[in-house]
């Protein structure tokens, strides 16, 4: 096997010193080259090291926050089961007052006989029906249950009548609406004669 032999040193002083300085130079650039080499290794060890630390404090700060908001669970707000309904005189005999429809979905109804709140809610799928004036009755416009004015049903695939709440005059003179006592409705059977404590009767 050939071995490189390293050039033999001079005899002579200053080509001796010569030959050592020479030496020493390419040493310290092969040293040099190497530092270099190691740093730009280092370097991109250094890299993927912060890219990881900065992965995984991303995913801890996700979690933190997470964790954070479920400690605020989500709240509905619902409408109150009371609402003020205004004065009795406000309202007409025979008309349909579709005032509170959207907010409580809620008709209030007078007639000759009192008044009484009725529950906007097919009792088929629980569609929202709508009022027809011209031909005085609540018609559902999904699958085309029909009913009186006062929420007994006629035509279409409603198995009953439409419920209603319970209504009373307040404090202060004005009609309140109670949602939370219903007054659900059997088959067959007029609403009116079904539950005589639905209408408010006035003097």
């Amino acid at each position: 096997m050939a071995v490189a032999l390293k050039e033999k040193a001079p005899t002579d002083p200053a080509e001796l010193k010569k030959w050592r300085e020479d030496e020493q130079a390419k040493e310290r650039a092969k040293r040099d080259k190497e530092k270099s080499e190691l740093g730009t290794l280092w370097s991109r060890r250094d890299f993927l090291g912060v890219l990881g630390w900065a992965g995984f404090g991303a995913f801890a700060l996700v979690g933190l926050l997470a964790a954070v908001r479920s400690a605020f669970p989500r709240v509905l707000f619902l409408p109150p089961s009371k609402f003020k309904a205004g004065l009795p005189d406000d309202y007409v005999v025979g008309e349909v007052s579709e005032k509170y429809k959207q907010d409580f979905r809620t008709w209030i109804i007078r007639t000759k006989a009192g008044f009484y709140a009725i529950f906007a809610k097919c009792t088929h799928l629980g569609c929202t029906p709508r009022w027809l004036n011209t031909e005085q009755k609540f018609k559902c416009p999904c699958h085309g249950s029909g009913y009186y004015i006062s929420g007994l049903n006629f035509e279409g695939p409603a198995p009953r009548p439409m419920d209603r709440f319970k209504i009373y005059v307040g404090d202060d003179g004005q009609l309140v609406v109670d949602k939370s006592v219903v007054y659900t409705m059997e088959p067959g059977v007029d609403p009116n004669e079904q539950y005589p404590d639905s209408i408010l009767k006035l003097a």
